[in-house]
């Protein structure tokens, strides 16, 4: 079988062709720049030229594809945005215009603008299925054909629609607690590599505040094609990823976090579930407030109240007793943060590869969420000549 995985992050997008009949390690990848930076170089060439910039399409994530819209409004230059993609600078529209000096615009309007050559038309989207296939093509691999896939799993970060007044980060970590805690209803069915899946979704279960992984299954949706589409929270796929490294996988106590570009997630596991998280901003922390961030979820100690109040999102302990840090796994495109961590860091290479290990999550997850790939993946996954245990996958 084959499973098209795709980690949309803020700098780069990951991809991963995973084919059962092949090694994870000889599976075809690609590293790409992200949606957000392929707007965000499209909404810059619009500024040096001049141009009025109308921006259709759905919410994705922002960072640059929002700094650069802002900075081509600041210039004096037309900002045109339907609401779906205005909404990925802010959930609030009032406040893109406030804030961004953005035009709020119909679908009637943005038909006429788009047909007026001045008129820089960028479409807003994190899955671009199409742009993937075409890729892959241009190498031999025909996605609907000789290496047709059987379905695909995205990830992306996604804040929530937290109501008016309400913060968004409070609303993003409500939401976290919220799925580790339906998780916990189900007991410790599967271990603690499937506690996991509480954070992946079927498309057409999709919770509807999550407005961003929503929106990567309408855009998919449009693209016609007929696959099915699971798509999981980027932080969560990393670190599920990560325990697929046997030196991380195989420690029944540890902690192990994703230092993303914008958001740092770490988990304490157990040998059997999740035992706390905490989340903050990577631009907000150094190496040595995530060490003592670190030390804390470890002995437990750790607040959400001071997560919260040091600009984080939060954190949760489902115990206050104290764990042993003898073992603290990193992964994510910021890990360098972490090299002189006086917690002495292991930096996960699952299948050799750190930057494609939120696409490997993403397989892992299709085994609990589609029943029917379960044993092709995981015996995938475990790989026969390396003789690792399928009850640590």
């Amino acid at each position: 079988m084959r499973l098209l995985a795709v980690d949309v992050g803020t700098g780069t997008q990951d991809v991963l062709l995973f084919d059962s009949d092949r090694e994870v390690e000889n599976c075809f990848k690609l590293v790409m720049p992200s949606p957000t930076m392929i707007v965000a170089r499209r909404v810059k060439a619009a500024t040096r030229r001049g141009d009025p910039l109308l921006l259709t399409g759905v919410t994705m994530g922002g960072g640059p594809s929002a700094w650069a819209t802002r900075d081509h409004a600041r210039a004096g230059h037309p900002v045109y945005a339907t609401p779906d993609a205005a909404r990925s600078f802010n959930d609030d529209l009032d406040a893109v215009v406030a804030e961004m000096g953005l035009q709020i615009v119909g679908e009637d309007e943005a038909r006429a603008l788009r047909g007026r050559d001045e008129v820089c038309h960028v479409v807003l989207k994190d899955l671009d299925y199409a742009a993937i296939a075409r890729a892959f093509d241009s190498f031999g691999l025909d996605l609907a054909r000789e290496h047709r896939v059987d379905g695909v799993a995205v990830a992306v970060f996604d804040h929530g629609n937290a109501p008016p007044g309400y913060s968004d980060r409070q609303f993003r970590f409500d939401y976290l607690v919220e799925r580790l805690r339906e998780r916990a209803t189900q007991g410790a069915e599967g271990g603690r590599l499937s506690w996991f899946s509480t954070f992946a979704f079927p498309s057409a279960r999709i919770p509807p505040v999550m407005t961003r992984m929503q929106a990567v299954a309408d855009a998919y949706a449009g693209e016609g094609v007929d696959l099915p589409l699971i798509v999981m929270d980027t932080a969560p796929a990393a670190v599920l990823g990560a325990l697929l490294d046997p030196r991380v996988g195989r420690r029944e106590r540890l902690i192990m976090v994703n230092v993303g570009n914008f958001h740092t997630l770490a988990f304490r596991l157990g040998p059997q579930r999740i035992k706390g998280i905490f989340e903050h901003h990577t631009g907000l922390v150094d190496q040595a407030r995530l060490d003592d961030l670190i030390g804390a979820l470890a002995d437990g100690t750790l607040t959400r109240e001071a997560v919260f109040g040091d600009r984080g999102h939060g954190a949760l302990l489902d115990t206050r007793e104290p764990m042993p840090l003898d073992f603290l796994g990193v992964t994510g495109p910021r890990r360098g943060l972490m090299r002189a961590s006086r917690h002495r860091p292991y930096f996960a290479v699952p299948y050799g590869d750190m930057m494609i290990a939120g696409c490997f999550g993403l397989v892992r997850v299709c085994a609990d969420l589609m029943p029917e790939w379960a044993g092709v993946i995981l015996e995938s996954l475990a790989g026969a000549e390396r003789g690792a245990p399928w009850e640590y996958l």
